[in-house]
């Protein structure tokens, strides 16, 4: 117990507890008096050096003595309105002999107001001055200028409990903060799972590339080995060639194949019988006649699409040209197999037959164009092969040089075929001639113009690389008409009959001598039929059908007799 109080004072009786904890007491209590430190007083007396509690002049507690009516409120501070006063400090009664001041019955505590910033400071001023060390009985400081003293705001302590109270939000932000951590600690562990993965997947097709590599290492000579003897998955590079007569109208084709894989270069010579599609693919007719009709791209194209070859461009060589480039590398040497007549009867011939024969210019377009009396096609496809592989051992292997060579022979190239693609090509095949790398060829054509089974699984494959695509058997027939009237515009009408009925027409040429009766012959058994609805076609009679061995190339071969009435 503190001296201060009396054991023997009555207490008084609490009413119940404010919003802050603090009592209420019973309107019948004695008010509770409290010094500035805050001991209560004793009731029942007073200091006869203090007036009452409340009372004019009276301090705070027993100390201060500031006098109310000289402006100055109960904390010492200047009362607006009234002038200021200067501070006397009145002599401090000890605690002990301090009387309590009586309070009136039936009061009852203030109770707090609302927490302002300015109650609360003016409320702690004093206690801050006691806890300086200030002299007790001293009066607060005065306030300075402008600054509103205590008596505007009564403040206390307990009004900023607030302050004391825990944040709700505080355990919301903890959680996120949390929750936050969590989830960057689970992203940050995906990423490094990911990178091993990654890494994982790297080495592993690290060493299945490695493997690869080595499996193909190890094989790679007998891949090479497979190719070369099956003639697939090699380079090759193609050039169509058309020599063109300039006497007679007519022409040989041949296939320039330089197979840079094998290291080979071959000359593979079409016969003029083989079947080809017509530009645009409506029926199909003979290469020559497609070189003669067509021209020379049609013709390229067509032969893609019988040989599945990849013939990148076109060279076409006129006679004249021909003995041109002959004498530009100063003649040919070439094995002859049979004597050129001259031009005119009882002139010499223009060519012996012979080994290694020396050729100029003209004698070598004789020998190239010369077909005998009863000759096959194929021995002239012989004899103009024989000619263009000699040119080719007397070409240049450099690419300029050689494109010079052909520049000076002033053609008009071809679009697919530009000077120096020829030059580099030609230059290539002549290093294959001049090394013993370089072969002749002619491609076996069966009797209706066809490839068959030799051709196909031989040259083609072999040589081209490619696939032979025959003419569809189911497409319209080709009819071949020879004029044998005596006349010429039979055969001219008959062609137009047949071309209107949707047959595919080959000019058959004129016979040597007129025939008296027509005839309408088929070599193979399957064109039977066909050859009677020509037959009916151009009015001839049931009776000129018939089956011959010597059916021409075409599937149903025409021969129009003085009979005719077309």
């Amino acid at each position: 117990m503190n001296d201060r109080q009396d054991p023997y004072a009555q207490q008084p009786q609490v009413y119940g507890y404010d919003a802050y904890g603090q009592p209420v007491y019973s309107p019948d209590a004695p008010e509770r008096v409290y010094d500035p430190y805050g001991q209560p007083l004793q009731q029942g007396s007073s200091s006869p050096q203090e007036p009452a509690h409340g009372a004019q002049g009276g301090g705070y507690g027993g100390y201060g003595g500031y006098d109310a009516a000289a402006g100055y409120d109960p904390y010492g501070m200047p009362q607006q309105g009234s002038p200021q006063q200067q501070y006397v400090p009145q002599p401090v009664q000890p605690p002990e002999q301090q009387v309590q001041e009586q309070v009136q019955p039936q009061w009852i505590p203030r109770q707090a107001g609302p927490p302002y910033a300015e109650e609360a400071h003016g409320a702690r001023e004093p206690e801050a001055q006691a806890a300086q060390g200030a002299p007790r009985g001293a009066g607060p400081q005065e306030p300075s200028a402008g600054r509103p003293g205590p008596a505007a705001a009564d403040y206390r302590t307990e009004q900023f409990s607030f302050i004391e109270e825990p944040d709700e939000d505080s355990e919301d932000v903890i959680d996120w903060l949390k929750f936050s951590e969590s989830r960057t600690e689970r992203r940050d562990e995906r990423k490094r799972k990911g990178r091993n993965r990654i890494v994982a997947l790297s080495v592993a097709l690290v060493l299945a590339l490695g493997g690869v590599a080595a499996y193909l290492f190890l094989s790679g000579a007998d891949d090479k080995k497979g190719a070369a003897a099956s003639g697939g998955g090699q380079k090759r590079d193609v050039i169509v060639l058309h020599l063109r007569q300039t006497r007679g109208g007519g022409s040989s084709t041949a296939l320039l194949v330089d197979n840079e894989t094998a290291g080979k270069g071959t000359t593979l010579l079409l016969p003029n019988t083989l079947a080809v599609a017509k530009e645009g693919g409506a029926g199909s007719t003979t290469l020559g006649k497609s070189v003669q009709d067509d021209g020379t791209g049609a013709t390229r194209d067509a032969l893609n699409t019988l040989l599945g070859s990849d013939i990148k461009g076109s060279w076409r060589l006129d006679t004249p040209y021909l003995e041109n480039l002959v004498e530009l590398v100063g003649g040919i040497e070439a094995d002859t197999d049979t004597d050129v007549p001259g031009e005119k009867q009882g002139d010499g011939p223009v060519v012996r037959r012979g080994t290694a024969q020396s050729l100029s210019g003209r004698m070598a377009v004789a020998y190239a164009t010369y077909r005998g009396p009863g000759e096959d096609e194929g021995k002239q496809l012989a004899r103009f092969g024989g000619v263009m592989q000699a040119v080719l051992k007397k070409l240049p292997a450099d690419s300029a040089a050689a494109t010079r060579t052909v520049e000076t022979l002033a053609q008009i190239p071809d679009p697919s075929l530009s000077t120096e693609q020829l030059g580099a090509s030609l230059a290539h095949l002549a290093a294959l001639a001049k090394k013993g790398s370089y072969a002749t060829a002619v491609l076996p054509v069966q009797q209706d113009g066809t490839l068959g089974e030799k051709a196909t699984g031989g040259l083609v494959k072999e040589v081209l690389g490619g696939t032979v695509r025959n003419t569809d058997p189911n497409a319209a027939p080709r009819v071949s008409v020879k004029n044998a009237t005596g006349g010429k515009g039979a055969a001219t009408s008959a062609q137009i009959t047949l071309v209107n009925s949707g047959y595919s027409v080959i000019d058959g040429g004129t016979a040597s001598a007129a025939e008296g009766a027509s005839a309408v012959l088929y070599a193979d058994e399957k064109r039977a039929a066909q050859a009677r609805e020509v037959a009916k076609t151009l009015g001839l009679p049931a009776g000129a059908v018939k089956q011959a061995k010597e059916a021409g190339t075409a599937d149903v071969t025409v021969v129009l007799g003085k009979d005719y009435k077309g």
